[in-house]
């Protein structure tokens, strides 16, 4: 049975990790925020936080909330169709409305960490870190602005990721159990 997963959480969870170990377990892989970067890349645009959030929001404003997901909706049908997939980046509650409608099967996992760890992880990381001020900045935003709440609180499964990649990967091979057990 072929799977659809969209790995969601805030930022610093460990969503790519997530999304990387099931791209490493043969899933293709398809990132809702390349939609941002990418149309900011051929608008000429720098790639920072700030342009990718008022972008997003500009987006939505103008094409409605779920607009990134019909965007990537073709993308989406042609890889389930060829075999399990994976979607990293799931925002707003129209997002998954959309898919859900499309695709039945669609099950959501969202990666959770303690605030205080993520808060440090995007602090370090080598892609687009960001400092304290920043970070609530950008969680308040994906809250208020981007409806990120729905989808995490209507997720199908949970991972706490507070540290140990193993226990993490474990949870992970679970939840992967559980689907085909449906």
């Amino acid at each position: 049975m072929k799977k659809l997963i969209a790995v969601i959480g805030m930022s610093g969870t460990g969503k790519s990790v997530a999304t990387t170990y099931l791209e490493n377990q043969g899933y293709k892989k398809i990132y809702f925020g390349g939609v941002i970067c990418n149309t900011l890349k051929e608008k000429g645009i720098e790639v920072t936080p700030d342009n990718e959030k008022k972008l997003r929001e500009d987006l939505r404003k103008e094409h409605g909330m779920g607009v990134v997901a019909k965007i990537l909706l073709p993308e989406i049908e042609e890889a389930y169709k060829a075999g399990d997939t994976v979607l990293d980046g799931l925002y707003s509650w129209d997002e998954y409305l959309i898919l859900k409608e499309k695709f039945k099967d669609l099950k959501l996992v969202c990666v959770c960490t303690d605030k205080k760890i993520r808060y440090n992880r995007v602090s370090k990381r080598k892609v687009r870190p960001l400092n304290h001020e920043e970070i609530i900045k950008r969680d308040v935003a994906e809250i208020e602005n981007s409806a990120k709440g729905g989808p995490i609180a209507f997720a199908d499964y949970y991972i706490l990721n507070n540290g140990d990649l193993n226990a993490f990967y474990k949870r992970l091979e679970e939840i992967l159990d559980e689907i085909d057990n449906e």
